[in-house]
């Protein structure tokens, strides 16, 4: 009899424990990404995203050409869910090795949050209202925004700026729209 009167806070319990760990799977904080922390290794991104699909481009460490060196660049993990959308870019610190940390891990899912609600379908101005902008730095194509409390760049297009790609244009942290929208951000693990 009094394993029946338990079973009702056991129900809840447990509602509550999924509840909590399907909120973590999303969050976004310095060090983490869902459920990717400082700690987590290359090899254990299988087990980790093993209800989506990772794709693995691997730099080769070095091409020879007319006796020349080549870098071939950094190896890449591409978490897709299921249903084939591109979630994350996983760059590990060093190249073609298992156990190796990860380095960085662009997010392209809107789902992964941080704390204060910024995801990809925030604005400048959520930002801004949210978070210090240490720094603004111009790309080719973007203009990006350093966020030390996350230890995050957040790039913003050029078109959102009224600006063409590809000009050298500087741009200032006064020269973006509030409306203007995240393209993706970055977490680095550094």
């Amino acid at each position: 009899m009094l394993t029946i009167k338990k079973l009702p806070y056991i129900f809840l319990i447990s509602f509550l424990f999924f509840q909590c760990t399907k909120q973590n799977q999303y969050l976004v904080e310095k060090g983490r990404v869902g459920l990717l922390n400082k700690e987590t290794k290359v090899q254990e991104l299988n087990a980790i995203f093993s209800k989506d699909s990772i794709v693995s481009n691997l730099s080769l460490d070095t091409l020879r050409v007319d006796k020349k060196l080549f870098s071939m660049g950094d190896d890449e993990y591409i978490v897709y869910s299921k249903k084939g959308k591109k979630l994350l870019q996983i760059t590990p610190s060093n190249q073609s090795d298992s156990l190796s940390k990860i380095k960085s891990i662009e997010i392209f899912d809107s789902n992964y949050k941080t704390d204060k609600g910024i995801s990809l379908k925030s604005t400048f101005k959520d930002i801004n209202e949210n978070y210090i902008i240490n720094n603004v730095e111009t790309t080719l194509t973007s203009a990006m925004l350093f966020i030390d409390e996350l230890n995050a760049t957040v790039a913003i297009d050029k078109k959102e700026l009224g600006l063409n790609s590809f000009s050298r244009e500087q741009v200032t942290i006064n020269q973006i729209p509030d409306m203007a929208k995240i393209k993706y951000f970055t977490i680095w693990f550094n």
